[in-house]
């Protein structure tokens, strides 16, 4: 099962498409500058995409115009 649920982040954002579009952005911010806003035992998930979700669930991820802000 996927966490956190899909639909909840549907409603923070405003498409599957545009889910998709920050949720890899910031993923891959994650990778690069090993950047993470909680310390590595407060995510339920072991990768990037998983991690950027729970971010983006618990407001530490700011969307504007289908865009990072």
């Amino acid at each position: 099962m996927i966490y956190p649920s899909i639909d909840k982040l549907l409603n923070i954002v405003t498409s599957k498409y545009e889910l998709v579009h920050v949720v890899a952005d910031r993923s891959k911010q994650m990778h690069e500058f090993n950047n993470y806003q909680l310390d590595e035992k407060d995510y339920r998930s072991s990768k990037d995409i998983g991690r950027a979700m729970e971010e983006l669930e618990k407001g530490l991820i700011k969307v504007k115009n289908g865009q990072i802000d």
